[in-house]
């Protein structure tokens, strides 16, 4: 399964590059997860006001969603980066 974060942020930051390594250093730790095989935090390219800023994807069982929704990483994405997020969408799909 793919579990695709969209993120819109509420101001774009001055170096987008830095806090996509933020970021992907948020989401490093859910390879930890048993059943998560891939994270990949991948930025837009196109930058207009009807746009999306940044994709999670995270490539896992099915059966892993429920421990990711636990895991600290996702916990601390929350926490840290809520705030600064204007709009997601969560989507799931093969």
């Amino acid at each position: 399964m793919q579990h695709h974060i969209l993120v819109k942020w509420k101001e774009r930051p001055a170096d987008a590059s830095a806090r996509q390594r933020e970021v992907e250093n948020v989401f490093a730790s859910c390879l930890e997860v048993p059943g998560v095989h891939r994270v990949e935090v991948i930025p837009n390219v196109i930058d207009r006001p009807n746009r999306y800023d940044l994709l999670i994807r995270i490539t896992m069982d099915e059966a892993a969603l429920p421990l990711y929704d636990d895991c600290d990483a996702h916990h601390r994405w929350k926490d840290e980066y809520g705030a600064l997020i204007e709009k997601k969408a969560i989507f799931d799909c093969e």
